[in-house]
Parts: C-alpha cells; structure tokens; sequence
C-alpha cells in the first residue's frame, strides 16, 4: 500500500503514456493503411483509364475503316453515276464533231459556250459533292459509333466492345440503318437542286470571260474558287445543308419503310424519335463553325491539288497560259477524277490527311454533337 501510494502517480503517467501511444499506433496504422487502399485504387483507376483509352482509340479506327471501306465507297459510286447523267456532255461534243460542216458560226459558238458552263458546273459540282459528303459521311459515322460505344458499354461491358464494333455495318438497329441511309440522300434526292444552283454560280462567274481568253492555273483556280463561294452565298446561309439531308425525318423514314417493304424485308419499322435525334445532331455538328472551317479548308486543298494537276500538264509552268477554249477537255477530265473509287482517289486521301480534319473528328468523337455544337 506505502508503495502504491508513492508511485501511483508514476503508474498512472506509464500507463496513459503507454495507452497514448497504442492508440497513436494504431491511428498511423489505420492511416497508413487507408493511403495504401487509396494508391491501390488510384492506380486501378490508372489502368481502368487506360484501358478505355485505349478501347477508345481502337474503336475510333474501327469506326473511319467503317467509312473508308462500305460506307464511302457505295455512296462515291452512287454519286459517280448521278453526276455522268445530270450533266452528261456527250451530246453537245458530238453534235460539234458531226455536224461540224453544217453548223453556223453562231450555233458553233452557242455549243462552246454551252460547254464552258456545263464542264465548270460539272467539275465544281464533283468537287462540292465529293468534299461535302466525304467529310458528312464521317460525320454520321462518328454519331452513330459514339452511341454505339455507350450503348455497349452501359449493356455488355468493355469486354464485348470491340467485337460489336466489327460488326456494326451489319448489325445496327434500324434507325441507324436508315441514318446510315442518308449519305445517299444528296445523289437520290439533292442532286438537281445542288447541280441548279452550281450552274447558277457557274454562269454568273463566267459570263465576262470569253472562249479565246488565256487562262493560267491561277486564274483557273480563281475561277473555280469564286463559283464555289458564288454558290454557298446563294439563298439562306445553310442551304447547301438541305441537298445534304432530310429536312424532315418523319417523310423521309416513311420512303424508307416503302422501299424496304419493296425489298421484301418486312422486319424494317424505324423509330422515329431515335431517327429524329441522329439527324438532329448530324444537323448541329454541321452548322457549326468547325464544320464549316473544315469545309473550306478541304474545298481549297482539293483545288490546289487539281491546279497542281493542271500545271504539270502544261509543263510545270504555272504562268503559262491557254486559250480557256482548249482548257476544257482538260477540265471535263477532272470531275470524273474527284469522284474515283475511294481506294484510288487521292483527293479524298488529301482531305483525310489534313490535320484540320484528323483534330476535327477526334474532337467530334469525344464529345457529345450538343456538347460539340456549344463549343463553337
């Protein structure tokens, strides 16, 4: 008892000094281990990152395969055939080669001049057409991908991603079937429109130049320049918009299901409201600014490319020129050149290659068309 008197004090003191630094150790002991729970799951977090990183990237280049090997090359070809039709010359060449002996002066050069707004319109119009729905098709593409990447995620896991993506020309639900449809909205349905209004811009540039002026490669590219903002300035600011798509989903759905039915594929039934939303965001990507950037750039890279044709034909010698008479065959020559089977048409590589263009989808593709069309 005299000792516990004497050292209580003492005791009390080892004691909490004893069971302070228990509970100071296991305070660390707890905190340490919750930071090494955190790295762990940081670092899951890391790898999860990547991984969808890097099923992102894959999916994305599945997606412009897509593109380069069913999607663009049926529609190119569709459109090949359009503009041969629309804005044939055959009948105007041969009537100057039969008839030469008989023809008047006047008829003569009624033909020439008949020829020099037909080839012009026939070239801006392969040029427009092939640019515009090349980069649109992209665009659709791009949509429908992006939804079928969240939609299979949300439904399968990651796991199954990249084989839903191989498959996803032929396996996609109809209303994206039918969205997928509208890349050949513009040779079906705005074509006549389209070629109306080319001529227009075509006739109004020309009209001061005459079949004996001499024309160098500049003033080619002046020309065909200035027809190309000729047209987009006609009408309202997005009319070129309405040779591109449907401005009513619903109408167009239902010549969708008539044509499918006429095929024997009763399983075809659109819904409309998902078919109303893909094309109301293909509609908001292509009002915005960086669409229209894009356009112009590729439209002008595309011209260069053709007046680099041109110069190397004429010798390499871009001050050089020729009567614009004897430029137009060369000029027939090159819409059927810009309207090539993808797997050979290097303009279309051109535009692909563009850095404006690669930035230009890969910003597409990150984010939602609202999201893309606020940023603008």
């Amino acid at each position: 008892m005299n000792f516990w008197r004497r050292n209580k004090r003492k005791v009390f003191v080892t004691v909490g000094l004893l069971g302070s630094g228990y509970v100071l150790y296991k305070l660390y002991n707890g905190h340490r281990q919750r930071l090494l729970d955190l790295e762990r799951e940081l670092e899951r977090e890391r790898e999860t990152d990547e991984l969808i990183k890097a099923q992102l990237q894959a999916h994305f280049e599945s997606i412009q395969r897509i593109v380069d090997s069913t999607s663009l090359p049926y529609a190119m070809y569709y459109l090949l055939n359009r503009v041969s039709d629309e804005l044939d010359h055959s009948q105007l060449t041969d009537r100057l080669k039969l008839e030469k002996d008989t023809l008047t002066s006047l008829e003569k050069i009624e033909i020439w001049e008949n020829l020099k707004i037909l080839n012009f319109t026939r070239l801006a119009v392969s040029l427009w057409a092939m640019t515009v729905l090349n980069l649109y098709i992209r665009v659709q593409v791009n949509i429908l991908g992006r939804h079928l990447y969240i939609d299979t995620a949300r439904g399968m896991g990651a796991s199954y991603l990249l084989e839903e993506v191989d498959q996803f020309d032929r396996h996609g639900q109809v209303s994206q079937q039918v969205f997928l449809a509208t890349a050949d909205y513009l040779p079906k349905y705005g074509m006549v429109k389209l070629i109306h209004n080319m001529q227009m811009a075509a006739t109004e540039v020309l009209k001061g130049k005459q079949l004996r002026d001499l024309f160098n490669t500049t003033l080619l590219q002046e020309t065909v320049l200035q027809i190309l903002k000729t047209f987009m300035n006609v009408g309202d600011l997005h009319h070129w918009m309405t040779y591109l798509l449907p401005e009513d989903a619903n109408s167009y759905e239902q010549s969708m299901i008539a044509y499918s039915k006429s095929s024997d594929d009763t399983s075809v039934h659109p819904g409309v409201n998902k078919l109303d939303q893909l094309i109301g965001e293909a509609r908001a990507v292509l009002l915005s600014a960086e669409f229209g950037n894009v356009m112009e750039v590729s439209l002008r890279s595309v011209v260069d490319a053709l007046m680099n044709d041109v110069g190397l034909q004429s010798g390499g010698n871009p001050s050089s020129g020729v009567p614009l008479a004897k430029l137009l065959p060369r000029i027939a020559q090159m819409g059927p050149l810009l309207l090539e089977d993808p797997s050979n048409n290097r303009f279309i590589r051109i535009i692909q290659s563009l850095p404006e263009v690669e930035l230009f989808y890969t910003l597409l593709y990150a984010n939602t068309p609202l999201q893309f069309s606020e940023s603008t």
